[in-house]
């Protein structure tokens, strides 16, 4: 094989494990970001019962102010038959009274419905504040771990980093950006096995002559199809 390919195998195999460890970060950062998403999706609809159950409390003041009005009504009326001198007046509080009395009954109907709803919002918010609360302990836990292993990774990373840049200094600065470009835009595969006359990055045949000539292993060539660099390594047998 080329000395200048096999130093960019080489190079392309740190950059990979390099990316795995990149990768295991972004999935132990993104399951505990979903889990804090979901404890803030939790807390909001706590926010959200607490907020309904004050406008409940806030509806049965509102019923109780009334419906003390009526009874106030309703007895002002009352005190007032004694004074009476006609039927009509006397007709007319009598359905004063009544009307005061059937007000009374809808607003005890209506508090009573007022307040079902408040003991039922009032358990829901209860238990879900108590698995708001375990929860978030079982989260602080879970970002201590994650933090940890997250660290631990990072450590991996860096020794790695460190490899990469002694046998990045051994490749042509030219070469060593081509293949750099070329990981950027290859996702992140710039160097490539051909098997059998197809690109392994793209799975492109490549022209016979070509292929002929990369099996010599003394040129470098590019892949038509993908602009990636290429080699032949014949693949183990089992």
């Amino acid at each position: 094989m080329n000395e200048h390919i096999a130093q960019l195998v080489a190079l392309q195999e740190i950059d990979q494990e390099i990316d795995l460890l990149d990768k295991k970060i972004m999935g132990e950062q993104q399951q505990l970001d979903e889990r804090i998403s979901q404890l803030a999706e939790k807390e909001a609809l706590i926010n959200e019962l607490q907020e309904k159950i004050a406008g409940l409390e806030k509806d049965r003041r509102t019923l109780d102010d009334e419906m003390n009005d009526e009874l106030v009504r309703g007895k002002e009326r009352q005190a007032k038959m004694m004074q009476v001198q006609t039927s009509r007046e006397q007709t007319a509080l009598l359905k004063e009274i009544e009307d005061a009395r059937k007000n009374v009954k809808e607003h005890e109907e209506q508090i009573i419905t007022v307040l079902e709803e408040i003991e039922a919002l009032t358990a829901q918010t209860e238990e879900e504040s108590k698995s708001f609360k375990a929860e978030k302990k079982l989260l602080a836990e879970e970002t201590e771990k994650v933090g940890s292993s997250i660290e631990g990774i990072n450590q991996g990373k860096k020794e790695k980093l460190n490899v990469r840049e002694e046998r990045a200094k051994d490749i042509q600065p030219d070469l060593l950006n081509k293949y750099n470009t070329l990981r950027k835009l290859r996702n992140g595969l710039a160097v490539v096995n051909v098997i059998q006359g197809v690109c392994q990055g793209c799975f492109m045949s490549i022209p016979p002559q070509r292929f002929n000539m990369l099996l010599r292993g003394d040129q470098m060539f590019d892949c038509p199809t993908c602009q990636r660099i290429m080699y032949h390594q014949a693949p183990e047998e089992d």
